[in-house]
This record gives C-alpha cells, sequence and structure tokens, in this order.
C-alpha cells in the first residue's frame, strides 16, 4: 500500500510537470517574451495581453513592435492600435515610420493619418519624403519644335521636381510633368519669329515654361527648368513647301489628264459622227440605181434622159480629175 501511494504520488507530481510545460508551451507559443522584454527596454509600453491579441488577430507582433521601438527612440507618439490598424488595412507600417522619422529630421509636417494614407494609395511614402529632402531631376525625352521661320528646333530638358505631400495623394505622376515641359517648349518655339532668337536665349525657354505654373495638380513641385541640348533640325517649312508644290503637280497632271482623255473622247465622238454621216451617204448613193430603175420602167424618165445624166457625170469626173492634176511649169516649152 505504501509503493502504491508513493506511486501515485509521483505520477501526480509527474502530470503536474507535464501540464506545466504545456502550459509553458502554449505561453511562449502566444507570448513573444523576447520581443515584449526588448519592448519595455527600449521605453515602448507594450502589454502581455496586446501582444497574445496580436497573435489572435493573426498580426504578426515583430512587424508591430519594432516600428514601435523606431518611433520611440525618435520621440513620435504614436499608438501601437493605429499601427495595428494599418497593418491590418494592408499597409506597410515599417516604410511609413521610416517616412515618419525621416520627415521629423527633416522638420516636415506628416502626421500619421496622411502617411499612411499615401501608403495605402500604392505609393513609396519613404521614397516621397526623401525627394522632398532632395529633389530629383527629370530629364525629358527630345523635343521637337518648329520656329515660325519653319526650321526645327530640338530640345533636351531637365525637370528639377520635389515631392509634395499635401497632393501626393490624388496628383499626377512624372509622365504629366513631361508632358507638360514638352508642350511649353513647343509653345515657347513655336511663338520665336526666328530660330536664332532660340539658339541666343534658350534660357528664355525654361523662363517662360517655369512661369506656366505647370506643377499645378501634380504630386510635385517645379524648382527649376533647365535646357540640356538645343539643336537644329530640318527646315521643315521648305519641306512642307515642296510637298504642297509636289501635290500641286500631281493635281495639275490629273487635270491636263482629264482634259486630255476628254479630247480623246470628242474626237472620238466626232468621228463616229463622221462615220455615221459617211454610211447615210453611202445608203443614200445606193437607192440612185434604184431610183432610177424606178424612173425608167414608170415612165418618168426617157432613155435619152439617162444618156444625158450618165454624159454629165462624165463631165463632172473629168473636171474633178483636171482640177485634180498639178502642172509641172518647168516641164512646159516657152516660145520665143
Amino acid at each position: 500500500m505504501e509503493f502504491l501511494e508513493e506511486l501515485l504520488g509521483h505520477g501526480m507530481w509527474i502530470a503536474i510537470a507535464v501540464a506545466i510545460l504545456v502550459f509553458l508551451l502554449i505561453f511562449f507559443r502566444f507570448v513573444p517574451v523576447g520581443l515584449w522584454i526588448s519592448a519595455w527596454s527600449s521605453g515602448a509600453k507594450v502589454g502581455i495581453f496586446s501582444l497574445v491579441g496580436m497573435r489572435l488577430r493573426r498580426v504578426t507582433p515583430s512587424r508591430i513592435v519594432l516600428p514601435l521601438i523606431k518611433l520611440t527612440k525618435a520621440n513620435i507618439p504614436i499608438p501601437i492600435a493605429q499601427l495595428e490598424a494599418h497593418h491590418l488595412a494592408g499597409g506597410r507600417v515599417d516604410a511609413v515610420v521610416n517616412a515618419l522619422i525621416a520627415a521629423h529630421r527633416a522638420n516636415l509636417e506628416l502626421p500619421f493619418e496622411r502617411a499612411a494614407a499615401i501608403d495605402l494609395a500604392g505609393r513609396d511614402v519613404f521614397e516621397a519624403v526623401r525627394m522632398s529632402v532632395n529633389p530629383k531631376v527629370i530629364e525629358t525625352p527630345m523635343i521637337s519644335a518648329m520656329a515660325i521661320n519653319g526650321i526645327e528646333i530640338k530640345a533636351v530638358a531637365r525637370v528639377t521636381v520635389r515631392t509634395n505631400i499635401q497632393r501626393l495623394v490624388g496628383g499626377a505622376g512624372e509622365a504629366t510633368i513631361i508632358a507638360r515641359v514638352g508642350e511649353g517648349i513647343v509653345t515657347t518655339v513655336g511663338s520665336a519669329a526666328t530660330h536664332r532668337e532660340v539658339l541666343e536665349n534658350p534660357d528664355k525657354i525654361s523662363k517662360t515654361v517655369l512661369a506656366k505654373g505647370l506643377d499645378a495638380g501634380t504630386a510635385y513641385e517645379i524648382l527649376s527648368i533647365d535646357i540640356a541640348d538645343v539643336d537644329v533640325g530640318r527646315n521643315i517649312g521648305a519641306s512642307l513647301q515642296i510637298e504642297q508644290a509636289e501635290a500641286d503637280k500631281k493635281i495639275a497632271e490629273a487635270k491636263a489628264e482629264e482634259r486630255r482623255a476628254l479630247a480623246v473622247a470628242e474626237e472620238q465622238e466626232m468621228r463616229a459622227r463622221v462615220q455615221e454621216m459617211r454610211a447615210k451617204v453611202v445608203e443614200s448613193e445606193a437607192e440612185v440605181p434604184l431610183a432610177l430603175s424606178e424612173a425608167l420602167r414608170s415612165g418618168n424618165m426617157g432613155y435619152m434622159d439617162f444618156i444625158n445624166l450618165e454624159n454629165r457625170k462624165a463631165d463632172t469626173k473629168m473636171r474633178e480629175n483636171i482640177g485634180g492634176m498639178q502642172i509641172d511649169v518647168s516641164a512646159t516649152p516657152v516660145k520665143k
């Protein structure tokens, strides 16, 4: 009996030890004690139950606590609930925290709500803050414009911009800046009387384009516009005149061909009419012998009348032959 009591006593202690071990395993599984100790040692007040709640909400505690430690060391008071809410919304907590710290160091006004909105909009909020401190240079492609005298000018501009954090959400991007600067260069060059004016004063383009306020409605603020390269291109005016002359030539040739075709058609029509008249004459001449025969049979015409008609036809033919002969005067003998 004593042995059984002793055995039961040992089994109870083993069960208690196993229960304690299981509890510790579950506790350390849901509660990152090392992370909790790091937070408290750095001054970030994080409760144990907050870490347990993150586990239950399937939030990795390190993604919230480590950025909170950064904010605490930078003296930026942000509640941990806002960080967790931004993470649950699909945001990048670490990028937002880095942007807040960079803006705080650069004395830029950037509330957490605006930084979170910029991040949720799909923009790199940390890069935006860096561009606000360190402006970015955007180089436009080769822009072709034509002066009033018809000479083409090719220019490349470098646009220095910095981020306008207040307009970053909903503002236009770099493509809009490049398009507007290109439009301003085309307008400025197009208003110049000659291409020499542009080559002599390229800064005129920069000043005119910069004065147009091209950064309105964009996420950037234009600091300067510099013309990096200016070249003279084709004589577009002369090319257009040549093309116009070629077009006029083709139109004139088409009209001449139309008139020629019309004349040929009229000539063919006239020939057809002549052939038709000749056919009618031949047809009429073919009816003469029939009429003569009918007149002889009916007695309207005598035999002597027919002989006289034939004699007159012979005389007429002889006169026509004589009239068509060419007399050679040099062969005629001259009487002395």
